[in-house]
């Protein structure tokens, strides 16, 4: 195999990496697999994850379109984040990283 057959246009590659590149961005999509979330529900899923990062990764994913922040008028003020049909295209490259981790762990 060589790289064309990896990545067809330069570029591609890195666009996917800008994305999913970042520390905690791959675990917080597969939260969101199941359904909306809460920020309390991810940061408790996550653990480890600060909610500077956590509340960090949530902007960078809306601002690329692959997460949607629905506000919603109650008291207290609730949030619910949800993946958009760009941020469920990545569902099978997790399923593919997942598989690869569980071959190689």
């Amino acid at each position: 195999m060589n790289a064309n057959a990896i990545e067809q246009t330069e570029g591609c590659l890195s666009s996917c990496l800008q994305v999913l590149g970042n520390k905690w961005t791959a675990l917080i999509l597969r939260d969101l697999t199941d359904g909306p979330k809460r920020f309390t529900e991810l940061e408790k899923s996550l653990e480890t994850i600060s909610p500077r990062s956590l509340s960090q990764r949530l902007d960078d994913l809306e601002l690329h379109k692959i997460v949607t922040k629905k506000h919603f008028a109650e008291s207290p003020p609730r949030v619910e984040y949800t993946l958009t049909e760009r941020g469920r295209d990545f569902l099978p490259i997790l399923k593919a990283m997942a598989d690869w981790g569980a071959k190689h762990a």
